[in-house]
């Protein structure tokens, strides 16, 4: 298939070299360091699906292009969805598909599988505290991170003690907080931790390298063209 990349750092160079060992051609690339390619250059015609890993700032309106060209769109940029709403409305009016997940491993997404899990079953014994901790490289800009945030959002729908997140130490019982780390160049380590006066029990995730990203997210480009409709993790494996 034909792929447009938007966004050529780290991520966006590894999804290339794995795209082409699969067999797949690279239609274009978008980046502020090639100010003479736009997404408007392309249409379903000239690509099969976009795979956008930018910034905060940019996501938005490069997802929102891809949809007005009807080219099905993956997204892998965090610290955009306020927006989020909008660009359901957008897939939904121009009938073209959009695939957003704050971590595209498949290992992270059993991890949010089982933190709802978990967070559903530890309520019920109470006497637990719980936590999210997470580390990254210092380039990552966005706090706390996408995957942190779905994780706080799987414990909130699942443990009704806590209510609200905060990207500190819990000031209130019903808070829920969000610690962030920023270190050395680790790929992205996050745990949920339950506390009670006897014990503690954690379930960690810890990426090694960014492969487990890049698969996932191509997995999705190629899944996604021919849908209808707004996906997520969850619909590519049946979770």
């Amino acid at each position: 298939m034909k792929l447009l990349l938007i966004g050529y750092g780290k991520m966006g160079r590894a999804i290339e070299a794995q795209a082409l060992a699969r067999g797949h051609q690279i239609a274009g690339i978008v980046d502020p360091s090639r100010p003479d390619v736009r997404i408007s250059d392309f249409t379903a015609a000239e690509a099969d699906a976009a795979i956008e890993f930018t910034h905060p700032d940019a996501a938005f309106q490069n997802v929102t292009a891809c949809l007005k060209q009807g080219i099905p769109v993956v997204c892998g940029s965090t610290g955009w969805l306020h927006h989020f709403a909008e660009a359901q409305a957008l897939s939904q009016q121009t009938g073209t598909p959009l695939f957003y997940a704050s971590n595209y491993s498949v290992g992270v997404n059993l991890f949010f599988h089982f933190n709802e899990y978990i967070a559903a079953k530890m309520h019920q014994f109470g006497g637990y505290d719980v936590q999210v901790r997470e580390i990254h490289h210092t380039q990552k800009v966005d706090q706390p991170s996408g995957t942190a945030l779905t994780a706080a959002e799987g414990i909130l729908r699942n443990f009704p003690g806590k209510t609200t997140w905060r990207n500190e130490a819990a000031s209130a019982p019903q808070e829920l907080a969000i610690l962030s780390e920023r270190e050395g160049t680790v790929v992205g380590t996050h745990i949920v931790t339950y506390s009670s006066a006897a014990d503690s029990i954690e379930l960690k995730h810890e990426a090694h390298t960014r492969d487990g990203f890049v698969q996932g997210a191509l997995l999705a480009a190629e899944w996604l063209p021919g849908r209808r409709g707004v996906f997520g993790m969850q619909d590519l494996l049946g979770l």
